[in-house]
């Protein structure tokens, strides 16, 4: 991507936070999750509120990104955020609430561990429901909205650091490779070694055939 390009594309998610900003809308979090569709592991959210006029160069939708871009992109992003927090719900949660409401659950805790309240919050997609802030529901936010392109790549990465450390607690289903989405080889491993405390028991309701036998 050339250097005009990635200027063009950082101007183009920062329109709707200039839009509030210069509404006098400073505090403006983003916030996004990771994790709905794999079968093992947590849905992870985040929120993040970063200073006004302010554009990551490279930011971008999560799914987007490298690996290794999204990690040195999370690390710019707490550094510069006025504040960041996540909201986790684990697989035992996920089963009793079903992984929709679970979602909105993380969300509402990632917006709740903020050390500073925002002013307005963007959210993708999605209304946290309870939410005692203005808030606005963009859909396709991950890839049209810097605030929740920060938020994004803050649960990926959060979230994939959270699967490495399945992948050490329970060797053999690949964890650290497939982060608990449902690969070929990960339903592999689960028809041969069947599920671990990890997985989502839920979602043997879903049409992965025979998964757990």
């Amino acid at each position: 991507m050339s250097t005009e390009s990635r200027a063009d594309r950082l101007e183009a998610l920062l329109r709707r936070e200039r839009e509030l900003w210069a509404a006098g809308i400073r505090r403006v979090a983003g916030v996004d999750e990771a994790g709905v569709g794999p079968l093992a592991g947590p849905v992870v959210a985040a929120a993040v509120i970063l200073p006004p006029g302010l554009g990551i160069d490279g930011v971008d939708d999560s799914k987007r990104l490298t690996p290794a871009t999204r990690e040195r992109l999370a690390e710019e992003v707490r550094r510069a955020a006025i504040a960041h927090a996540v909201g986790v719900v684990e697989p035992r949660d996920i089963d009793a609430w079903n992984v929709y409401r679970a979602g909105l659950i993380a969300m509402r805790r990632a917006v709740d561990a903020l050390r500073v309240c925002p002013d307005h919050v963007l959210v993708d997609a999605r209304r946290i429901h309870g939410l005692d802030i203005p808030q606005e529901s963009v859909v396709r936010g991950d890839a049209t909205c810097h605030a929740i392109a920060a938020a994004s790549i803050l649960a990926k990465t959060a979230r994939d650091a959270r699967m490495d450390d399945y992948d050490r607690l329970y060797p053999g289903y690949g964890f650290a490779d497939h982060k608990g989405y449902p690969t070929e080889s990960h339903r592999a491993a689960i028809r041969r070694l069947g599920p671990c405390p990890g997985h989502r028991r839920s979602f043997t309701l879903l049409p992965h055939p025979r998964l757990w036998e």
